[in-house]
């Protein structure tokens, strides 16, 4: 057990006379509140096997096989839905089952998780969303119960964020999006920060984590600046609890201190990956530690270290993982994957460009396909070969074609991600012919499409439109513009 992975120190006592299942359900906490829910779902299991009689050890394994704010009902894949749903529903009724040997905030804990899994039986996304609004009212009133426990206040906010996740704050008013629970789940947050340094106490790992969440879409991320920094080495083995403080630093213009934060959780993944292998969720969190490394090494004009994260991406992203029967895993690989050509099109690396092969199986890397003509297309037009760029803009839209309207790259539709691209390429090609005005008319329609893509971090389409227009403002004396 010494030679177990570094969670940091923090512990939640139980109820059990087990030193051995506490300390399994604590790295089962912190596992859960890192999203990495399969971890935890493997602790929490030595937790009740260790101790059967352990009621908050069943809730701990309901709890992280059901949804999260990375991963709601609507990411499961139609293979593993109905094991998840009916695997949540025994678990927690398991739990409630040993709930008498339960303290009474476990006890309320388990209570309200049997709203979330009311029946051991796939339902319609409706009543799915009903769950997660059900969940939520439950743990409300668990957190007017127990509003000084800091995990209940972590577990109260995860709720209500769950209910809309990702869709926290409208991006064009910077209020909180129309029905969602935002200013309630800031509030808890901030009252658990409050408590927190009113008893001066460690930071919370899930509290911290979720500060994040819940700030960077708003008009004010940097109010979350404080959390970042407490989370930077809380949790040293936790990939994407290393991960998140660049959420901040990139919204925030600290590009250094997220590659860094990067560097760290890449470190934390490659240790933990060959452990459990990489066809679970979780390989998901790891392409996006990449993602976000060679997103903020891009916009420091660092070449080599943006370069590096991409052939972890595509290094990671193998074809047989394109292959499992999970729709939704399979697209945001694709969508993680294809993203390493903005690498190459960022730093003008434009003979290299042409010079990658056409390697990428096409019935499986839909994105990643398209998005390698746009990148030769851009290329060819940058070196003045006009009618091999035409031709990748033909390879372009045969690729589009064959992508399903279904496909998506986390929060976004890829063909609207892949709209962006069909303007700069073609605002490239007709800006290289002398068409100017022409390329601008293509170019700001690009810049349009983007700032109407759904928020992610970073943002879907990596090289931001507005750097390539304004660039070519510039050359032709268009400053006011």
């Amino acid at each position: 057990m010494s030679e177990y992975f570094d969670l940091g120190n923090y512990s939640r006592p139980i109820s059990t006379n087990s030193p051995e299942a506490q300390l399994w359900f604590d790295r089962g906490l912190v596992w859960t509140y890192g999203f990495n829910h399969e971890e935890a779902i493997r602790c929490f299991k030595r937790v009740v096997k260790i101790d059967p009689q352990c009621g908050v050890g069943y809730w701990g394994i309901a709890y992280a096989k059901g949804p999260f704010y990375n991963k709601p009902w609507a990411f499961y894949g139609r293979s593993e839905l109905p094991t998840a749903v009916q695997a949540c529903y025994e678990y927690v009724q398991t739990a409630f089952a040993h709930s008498q040997h339960s303290s009474p905030v476990e006890q309320a804990l388990i209570k309200a998780l049997t709203h979330r899994y009311p029946k051991p039986a796939v339902v319609t996304q409706a009543e799915f969303d009903q769950w997660d609004a059900d969940y939520a009212d439950a743990m409300a009133k668990v957190y007017a119960q127990f509003p000084d426990d800091l995990d209940v206040i972590a577990l109260y906010a995860e709720a209500m964020m769950t209910k809309t996740p990702w869709k926290l704050w409208n991006l064009q008013t910077g209020l909180p999006e129309e029905g969602a629970d935002t200013e309630t789940a800031v509030a808890a947050l901030e009252e658990g920060l409050h408590k927190i340094d009113q008893a001066n106490l460690p930071p919370h790992p899930g509290i911290v984590h979720l500060v994040i969440h819940a700030m960077e879409m708003s008009p004010t991320p940097e109010k979350a600046l404080r959390a970042a920094d407490s989370l930077r080495d809380l949790v040293p083995d936790s990939g994407h609890l290393c991960h998140m403080p660049s959420h901040i630093d990139v919204l925030c213009g600290h590009y250094f201190n997220a590659v860094v934060a990067s560097e760290k959780a890449v470190a934390a993944d490659a240790k933990y990956l060959p452990t459990v292998g990489k066809f679970g969720f979780y390989t998901t969190a790891c392409c996006h530690d990449f993602h976000l490394m060679m997103y903020a090494a891009m916009m420091m004009a660092d070449s080599k270290t943006a370069a590096r994260a991409a052939r972890g991406i595509t290094e990671l992203v193998t074809a047989e993982l394109l292959q499992v029967d999970i729709p939704h895993l399979v697209s945001t690989l694709d969508g993680y994957h294809s993203m390493h050509m903005h690498v190459p099109v960022r730093f003008g690396k434009w003979q290299e460009i042409i010079d990658m092969p056409h390697d990428l199986e096409p019935d499986l890397y839909l994105v990643s396909t398209a998005s390698r003509y746009y990148a030769k297309g851009v290329a060819f037009a940058a070196l003045g070969q006009h009618e091999m760029a035409e031709h990748q803009v033909e390879l372009f839209e045969a690729a589009v074609s064959r992508i399903p309207e279904t496909r998506r790259f986390f929060n976004n539709k890829a063909l609207d991600v892949l709209a962006i691209g069909r303007e700069m390429m073609r605002g490239e090609m007709m800006y290289h012919r002398g068409n100017h005005n022409e390329a601008f008319a293509h170019l700001r329609p690009a810049v349009w499409l983007n700032d109407n893509l759904f928020y992610t971090e970073p943002w879907a389409w990596m090289h931001p439109p507005r750097h390539a227009l304004g660039a070519l403002l510039l050359e032709h004396g268009h400053v006011e513009e």
